[in-house]
């Protein structure tokens, strides 16, 4: 297998472009087709985690035009769901599906209080809810009376229905056919997905292997990978190593090398400040953006207040190859303003403007 090794302004570089931080991409569907994958998240303090990621790498996108896309009228070209090695919920490109299978198959045969195999009471009540899909449509749990139920987990739904409802999400018995604010309308996969796409054959283990493997790399272009995940892709990858951090084992996928040398020979980035989300591709593993981008980076929703260092929902400034800040941000829709709790770095407040514009937003204010 070949190798590279990089200086590290180069790979800061092929990161941003190969990433669409530089380029923007002609719609949704393109850049789901590149990424692989955007992830979802409902906390909506100032935008959403995956308006984030798009507004910056889609043209004229607008808040909210992900949801929009996956859940409009006439046949879809993507869907959400749970990435099959993890829990977290992401925008997919149709294609993805089949290697959803295996591990839909599995949940629905383990032990899990939220995603598991479905209780005898929740089996019972499953049957009803998939009779009445076929012959209403879209249900949410507010249609579905239920019993309540005692939380055994912090994880675990409070109704019969919401159990029942994430179980059969989880399985792939029933997909997200609409959102209502965070409200989540579940409707039969064939009424969701195309026909096509729900006949596909299941792949092999090992291509769904290789599948999960590929997607890590199309998701972040440079990325740390384990050793199974390297004989998965073979001759498909080459290793990258970074010139001023020895240590730091990286791997690319082959068919990007004509944009690796693009970066290589590109100019030193004068773009426009810009704050990415927090679970952006290009710092989404921790351990690379601290090494490669230099940069000590914790999301700190789930950290307690008294040991928060940037703030609940900081986003990091990128300014070229460099992150040089943060901004703490809380959009108050009632007035149209947009607060900065807190700010470092001397382009925070320009980049915090832009924010604000594309969430129609009036000005961005210190509290």
């Amino acid at each position: 297998m070949k190798s590279l090794t990089l200086p590290i302004d180069t790979a800061r570089r092929f990161m941003r472009q190969a990433t669409g931080l530089d380029t923007a991409f002609a719609d949704v569907d393109t850049a789901l087709g590149h990424l692989g994958f955007v992830q979802i998240d409902p906390i909506n303090v100032c935008g959403r985690m995956h308006d984030h990621i798009l507004r910056h790498r889609v043209q004229g996108y607008g808040e909210g035009d992900l949801m929009r896309h996956l859940h409009r009228e006439g046949p879809r070209s993507a869907f959400e769901h749970h990435l099959p090695d993890s829990s977290n919920l992401a925008a997919l490109p149709l294609d993805a599906w089949p290697h959803l299978q295996r591990a839909m198959k599995a949940r629905a045969a383990r032990e899990s209080t939220w995603s598991g195999k479905l209780t005898p009471a929740e089996k019972k009540l499953a049957a009803r809810i998939l009779s009445r899909m076929a012959d209403e449509g879209p249900l949410s749990s507010q249609d579905i009376e239920s019993a309540r139920k005692a939380k055994t987990h912090a994880w675990d739904s409070t109704t019969l229905a919401k159990s029942t409802l994430h179980k059969l999400f989880f399985h792939g018995r029933v997909l997200i056919a609409r959102r209502d604010g965070i409200r989540r309308y579940y409707d039969l996969p064939e009424k969701v997905l195309p026909t096509g796409t729900l006949n596909a054959p299941m792949p092999s283990k090992d291509e769904t292997a290789r599948r999960l493997a590929e997607l890590k790399l199309r998701q972040r272009r440079l990325a740390i990978l384990k050793s199974s995940e390297v004989r998965a892709l073979g001759d498909e990858i080459i290793s990258v190593s970074i010139q001023e951090l020895p240590k730091l084992k990286l791997h690319v996928l082959r068919r990007d090398l004509p944009q690796l040398e693009k970066a290589q020979n590109s100019p030193p980035s004068t773009s426009e400040p810009l704050l990415i989300a927090p679970l952006d591709p290009i710092i989404y593993d921790r351990r690379v953006t601290e090494q490669l981008w230099a940069f000590d980076y914790r999301w700190e929703v789930y950290v307690p207040p008294q040991k928060r260092q940037r703030g609940y929902y900081a986003l990091p400034l990128l300014h070229g190859t460099h992150f040089t800040g943060h901004a703490d941000l809380k959009a108050d829709r009632e007035s149209g303003k947009l607060h900065i709790v807190s700010s470092e770095g001397r382009s925070a407040k320009k980049a915090a403007k832009h924010l604000a514009t594309f969430l129609g937003l009036r000005s961005a204010r210190t509290c």
